[in-house]
């Protein structure tokens, strides 16, 4: 069977690199199908993750980021003329490889990959929680502008989406999320290194770990630290993630945490982080699924998280392996932070639980899902 995954970029670190490069490797090293990877990013640049030699791959060169900076009308202006060659190039690679099953993740390629007839199956999944997923908002536009266009944007993916032979979500929360589509899935991520071993738990150190961005929500993580030192001076707060972490030191400073509060870089050990620590925090808005949940539990680390749409709650038993705080609700985040602290039988007890739930998310167990996916498409 000849399978091609459309990844897009390896150029940084982020949670669906991770998944989507463990998941190729996964299939290199235990099946007979021959891959085949598509990324689009500018080539040349070494990449984050490692790719088993059995794989093909295929680099367009597109780099659809280089857009990011551009004022808005520049931006469609070259996006078009991007676009037309992204799908020309995908189109003559998949007449050529003649694949099997050809999986998007639910990117540009959504748009036109179902009308390529090189005899495929389609499949799509999505890393995202719809009800942030094309979600069109300009500042300087009204809000009914803003509605409209992110109404229509939707729309047009839900067309898109009906066409695929399947569509994989990774929570059963968010398959509630499109009643519109009967071809869907559920299939979760899964635990990409577990270690095995539990943190000691004794250590002063709460740990973070996401993208310096809006959605994860460090800005109301540094408001409920504010409230978490105020009782408890002697900790310390550590941030790891891609993205301007210095936006985020620098805004500390302003708010008068710096001294117990660190933002980092990404780091490749970041498993050595986690064992150096003693709660977990994910202070998104939103998460497609939260992986970084099950590798923090994996270790025996109990996880505060706001209960937000998607992954959290499907992950986290509250008061078992794990705290649930209202979503946004920062009083309650640092309360929860505060019990874990001033209770340290509770914190074992939790994390000797979250140990637990992440073994119920092993890589073989979840990808054997996907090889019976696989299989069902070639045989239907």
């Amino acid at each position: 069977m000849k399978i091609v995954y459309v990844v897009g970029g390896m150029l940084s670190p982020t949670g669906m690199g991770a998944i989507l490069s463990n998941k190729i490797n996964w299939l290199a090293e235990h099946t007979d199908y021959e891959l085949f990877m598509i990324l689009t990013e500018k080539a040349g640049h070494p990449w984050c993750y490692d790719i088993n030699p059995k794989v093909k791959w295929v680099n367009f060169d597109i780099n659809f980021d280089e857009l990011d900076p551009m004022p808005f009308r520049k931006k469609i202006y070259h996006y078009y003329f991007k676009q037309r060659t992204y799908k020309k190039k995908f189109k003559d690679f998949l007449m050529s490889v003649k694949p099997d099953i050809t999986i998007s993740t639910i990117r540009r390629e959504i748009n036109f990959i179902t009308k390529i007839k090189d005899g495929s199956k389609k499949i799509g999944e999505i890393h995202f929680v719809r009800d942030y997923y094309r979600n069109f908002h300009k500042p300087y536009l009204p809000q009914s502008v803003n509605a409209f266009i992110s109404k229509a944007w939707m729309n047009s993916l839900i067309k898109q989406l009906k066409k695929l032979e399947r569509f994989v979500v990774l929570t059963e929360e968010d398959s509630l999320n499109w009643p519109e589509l009967s071809n869907k899935i559920v299939i979760p991520n899964f635990i990409t290194d577990y270690h095995g071993n539990a943190a000691p738990l004794e250590s002063k150190n709460v740990i973070a770990v996401g993208r310096y961005s809006p959605e994860k929500g460090f800005d109301l993580l540094m408001d409920a630290w504010k409230i978490v030192i105020k009782k408890h001076p002697d900790w310390e707060l550590n941030i790891f993630g891609t993205g301007d972490y210095q936006y985020f030191q620098n805004l500390a400073i302003l708010k008068g945490i710096s001294q117990s509060f660190t933002c980092f870089p990404p780091t490749s050990s970041i498993y050595e982080e986690y064992y150096k620590s003693s709660i977990f925090v994910l202070s998104s808005r939103h998460e497609g699924f939260g992986l970084v949940i099950l590798e923090a539990m994996s270790v025996g680390l109990p996880v505060v998280a706001f209960a937000c749409p998607s992954g959290p709650k499907a992950l986290i038993s509250n008061n078992s392996d794990g705290i649930l705080v209202e979503n946004g609700n920062i009083e309650k985040l640092a309360d929860s932070i505060c019990y874990l602290i001033e209770n340290p039988n509770i914190r074992k007890e939790l994390g000797a639980n979250a140990i637990n739930k992440a073994k119920e998310y092993p890589k073989d167990k979840i990808m054997q899902k996907w090889v019976t996916l696989f299989e069902s498409l070639r045989n239907a």
